[in-house]
């Protein structure tokens, strides 16, 4: 089976091509920190070729949220959530696996409850579609504040600082999130950036900020052990781009030209050209596809040369033995969403493996 060959990523020895994707499951503990009971999580997945972190934020802005004592998502912007982070990387090296932070920043999806009374950021004071959790309830996303250009020369520098904490906390890599629209990706597309300077404007324009980001990132990890993650057709939070592939190819291609590691491309099921079909023959990296993938149709693409390895979500999130369940055609257990975002041990570290 091609999905458990092993796969060399750069530098990296990879076990299988069986990827485990980030999952969001917000059970970080007061002051945005990792868990004991996330470190369990993810070594109990360590059979992954390799482990891709929940989204890390880098946004200094979280400390002050007002959601201290609730269960949340995980930051990277201080040394307790490094140091954190650090006794999760243990576990999972403990149990023969490889992990990278990825790396993000939420942009206009935010609100000021979650950022101590300041308003989210964005390339333009454009909204997103959709609502949002906060402390008071649900809420509209609100309209973001337009980054001036000394604000996003601070942002690259947020990005490369969590690069440095990362690599503190010892974990194998980074991928930086440049998807489903989160920051980067509001630079990217041309239906949230609105700008008229050297960030906006012409696909080249738009891709600036996320090529900053990754050489700042590159500086502190080297090209090897850096990835980033893109989503071309999602239209997730009203995402959309007057020609998409025009903007993600020259963003393949500029990412080829850094030598960075690998592309983490979300497909949409059913969305033809695929985003593999367009990008892979821009970019000479690792591609690792994602998307609804079972294992025949993981099986399939890799056949194609189309990508190198397939990233697995709601599979993994349920079935911690996953490749090992590939291997033994065994069936799977069923994820449960209403335990996705609960916080606590159920629906997180209680899905039996094959040797439960």
């Amino acid at each position: 089976m091609r999905l458990l060959e092993p796969f060399t990523l750069t530098n990296l020895a990879l076990p299988n091509r069986a990827v485990m994707a980030s999952l969001t499951r917000r059970r970080a503990g007061p002051g945005h920190l990792a868990t004991p009971l996330m470190g369990e999580y993810y070594a109990q997945r360590a059979g992954a070729g390799l482990i891709l972190s929940e989204r890390i934020e880098v946004d200094p802005a979280l400390a002050g949220n007002g959601q201290a004592g609730a269960p949340t998502a995980p930051a990277l912007f201080n040394l307790a959530q490094a140091r954190a982070w650090r006794a999760v990387v243990a576990q999972v090296h403990a149990a023969g696996g490889r992990i990278f932070a990825q790396l993000s920043h939420a942009g206009r999806i935010s609100h000021p409850a979650l950022r101590g009374g300041l308003a989210p950021v964005a390339p333009s004071a454009r909204a997103a579609a959709g609502r949002i959790f906060t402390p008071a309830g649900e809420a509209p996303l609100p309209v973001p504040r337009a980054l001036t250009l000394a604000e996003i020369a601070g942002l690259v520098e947020q990005f490369a600082e969590a690069a440095a904490y990362a690599r503190g906390a010892g974990f194998d890599g980074v991928e930086i999130d440049a998807a489903h629209g989160l920051l980067i990706d509001q630079f990217l597309r041309s239906g949230s950036n609105l700008r008229s300077d050297a960030y906006g404007g012409s696909a080249r324009a738009r891709v600036r900020f996320l090529l900053e980001v990754t050489e700042a990132v590159a500086d502190i990890w080297g090209v090897g052990r850096v990835g980033v993650r893109l989503s071309p057709w999602s239209g997730c939070h009203g995402m959309r781009d007057a020609l998409p592939r025009d903007t993600f190819t020259h963003a393949a291609a500029a990412l080829d030209q850094l030598g960075v590691a690998f592309l983490h491309l979300v497909e949409q099921p059913g969305r033809r050209p695929s985003a593999l079909a367009s990008l892979r023959g821009h970019f000479g990296g690792a591609v690792i596809a994602a998307g609804g993938y079972t294992r025949e149709s993981a099986e399939a693409v890799l056949a194609t040369g189309l990508a190198d390895c397939v990233a697995f979500g709601s599979s993994f999130l349920a079935n911690p033995d996953l490749p090992e369940r590939f291997r033994r055609s065994a069936p799977l257990n069923p994820p449960d969403p209403a335990t996705f975002l609960a916080g606590g041990a159920r629906g997180y570290t209680d899905y039996p493996s094959l040797h439960s």
